[in-house]
């Protein structure tokens, strides 16, 4: 995982090609860019990145930014009910309680 700007890149070895390659995953836009070695792949990302950001602003438009940190989940009715009293017996309203076991799923940090 790579991170740059608050972009993070995933990254995988063709072993055919012999050559890095990776994505910008945390966005909808197709942020792509590859390299023979950890270095060129490094600037390769950043440039992609940059390149991103320099073609919406002669575009007008604003980058897509990773993330918000808002996010619909559509569950049961019956499941709802639970977690939401799981989280009044926490003491904890629902969102504080779902983001804790969020936080503590999770194995990696994209900062």
């Amino acid at each position: 995982m790579m991170n740059y700007k608050g972009y993070v890149g995933k990254v995988e070895f063709d072993d055919e090609a012999n050559i890095f390659h990776g994505e910008v995953v945390n966005l909808r836009d197709v942020i792509t860019f590859q390299g023979e070695s950890v270095q060129e792949l490094r600037q390769a990302f950043q440039d992609s990145v940059e390149d991103y950001l320099a073609f919406c602003a002669e575009r007008g438009e604003e980058p897509e930014r990773p993330f918000s940190g808002k996010f619909t989940v559509r569950i049961s009715p019956e499941l709802h009910r639970k977690l939401y009293v799981h989280a009044k017996l926490q003491d904890k309203s629902l969102n504080s309680w779902i983001n804790m076991l969020f936080e503590e799923s999770v194995t990696y940090q994209a900062d």
